[in-house]
Order: C-alpha cells, then structure tokens, then sequence
C-alpha cells in the first residue's frame, strides 16, 4: 500500500526542480514506488571534488533532495509543511565517472517527526554512502 498523500508524478518533480540546484547539479527521478523514490546524479564536473571524485557536499545535496521530496509525498501539504532538522551521511566509496543512484525510504513516519533512509550507490551497485535525514512536521 503506498505511503503517499501526493500523487505527484516523476514529471511534477522534475517540473518543481526547474532553476534549481537540483537541476543545476543534473539530479533525475527515476520512480516513484509504493514506499521509495528512485533518482540518479552525475558524477561530473558539477558533482566532482579538485581530486575528481564525487564531492561529499553533492552526496548529500542529493541525499536531502530525495529525503525533502520524499517527506512532502508523504503528508498533506494544503494542512502541514515539512523542514530538515537534520541530515547525516557516511562516505563509504569514492566515484569518479558515471552516476549514483539514490533510494529513500522512510524509517519513521511520525505525526510531528519523519526520518528517512538515503542510499547512494555505484552504477555497479557498491554502496557510495547511507544518509539519514530527520525533518519536523510543521501545521501550516
């Protein structure tokens, strides 16, 4: 059964993203699941560190991405809004080409709590990094 109150399409998000880091950085939703949203980044010279591998700030500008967009599917914005309260990420193995994949799922999904589950992996499937976010649910 899925957990979404939006039924915002990969359209809508990619439309939501125009002009912003999300599209200047080159993040693309891939699917939306019943319980996960799928998107992938480029590891390239928008996402890549002086030594060229993927930059952790890019990690986890992808992981807050996914963790936000993920939060807002799943409450009813014309009555709350949600906001990062935290946001954590172990680097686990370094990428110099190609892209990552990013899959969030949530761990809580509280009335004035979320957290959520982000991992980031290779185009080879190693794990790139594991962030958790934690945001607040807010009445609007």
């Amino acid at each position: 059964m899925p957990i979404w109150k939006c039924n915002d399409t990969i359209d809508d998000l990619k439309s939501r993203s125009q002009n912003t880091l999300v599209e200047n950085i080159g993040i693309e939703y891939i699917e939306i699941g019943d319980d996960y949203i799928r998107a992938r980044m480029p590891v390239d010279h928008r996402t890549k560190q002086p030594y060229g591998i993927l930059h952790g700030g890019a990690s986890l500008a992808f992981a807050e991405t996914l963790g936000s967009v993920a939060a807002r599917l799943s409450i009813d914005p014309s009555r709350k809004r949600c906001v990062g309260l935290e946001i954590n990420a172990n680097h686990l193995r370094p990428v110099s080409k190609g892209f990552v994949y990013g899959e969030v799922r949530p761990v809580n999904l509280g009335q004035s709590i979320h957290v959520w589950e982000i991992r980031i992996t290779s185009e080879e499937g190693n794990l790139v990094c594991v962030s958790r976010m934690t945001l607040s649910i807010l009445d609007i």
